[in-house]
């Protein structure tokens, strides 16, 4: 595997994870939460991910494994490999304590708001909050590198619909830490940094993997990283985008990010 293909992998596993600044800058320089456009961006991320998990990533999972273990045992293995990446990501988020969970909405109108007086709660709100994004952000840095070594193009589509779906993330952080502190700078350099995790899990990752990069081992993380999105997009997206907006405009993004994913992969077939 060449240099270029691993730095472009890893470049885009960086844009994607730094898009938790896009949320914070939104949080500070937005007047007023476009709920309409988040809610439609959110179905069209989950649109993406679900589609390519399914129809690209672990077809392709399966034909490594196949190719090894042959046609029953590889189907078997690939189905367990995907309900195992679904196990691992649900247990990550079981882990986080509910109050600091990501996954609760905010807008940017809350910035302009009364200042809360409970600062120390905050700033432990924000920083869990940060922690917990985080920790989300591994198995994702680890998707996003893995599909872009595989097929560059898959690895744009989803790191695009993983820049989307951090976006509200970094809102999440940046509101509480602003909140505690008074510095719209540490807020903003806070929420940036928890997209950090991205990379360095896709780092970290490729560091342990690749010296054992069977077809096997290889078909197995891929069948994983289905399961991962697949879950990302049905506990986290779709709830968020609901909560945004409308439930019909988080559909119709959904069903417009699937048609796009669709045309995409026919286009480069």
């Amino acid at each position: 595997m060449d240099f270029d293909t691993i730095a472009f992998a890893f470049g885009l596993t960086l844009f994607a994870g730094l898009s938790t600044g896009i949320g914070s800058a939104i949080a500070f320089f937005a007047k007023k939460t476009n709920t309409g456009f988040l809610s439609a961006a959110l179905g069209f991320s989950a649109g993406v991910m679900i589609y390519v998990s399914f129809v690209e990533i672990f077809v392709k999972a399966r034909a490594e494994i196949t190719s090894e273990l042959g046609a029953t045992q590889g189907y078997v293995v690939t189905t367990l490999a995907f309900f195992g990446g679904i196990l691992f990501i649900a247990i990550i988020d079981k882990l986080i304590p509910s109050g600091e969970n990501p996954h609760e909405m905010h807008k940017v109108e809350e910035m302009d708001g009364e200042k809360p007086k409970d600062s120390d709660k905050l700033m432990r709100m924000g920083l869990f909050t940060a922690l917990a994004i985080a920790i989300h952000n591994f198995p994702e840095g680890l998707a996003t590198f893995t599909a872009a070594l595989t097929d560059p193009h898959l690895g744009v589509a989803i790191a695009v619909a993983i820049a989307i779906h951090n976006i509200p993330e970094g809102i999440a952080v940046s509101i509480p830490i602003f909140y505690a502190t008074g510095s719209r700078k540490m807020a903003f350099w806070l929420s940036f940094s928890s997209g950090l995790a991205e990379p360095v899990g896709a780092a970290i990752g490729f560091l342990l993997l690749m010296p054992f990069l069977t077809p096997v081992v290889f078909g197995v993380l891929f069948a994983g990283v289905a399961g991962i999105m697949v879950f990302i997009s049905l506990d986290e997206l779709l709830p968020a985008a609901e909560e945004y907006g409308e439930h019909h405009l988080s559909i119709y993004g959904l069903i417009a990010g699937m048609g796009v994913m669709a045309i995409s992969l026919l286009m480069f077939a």
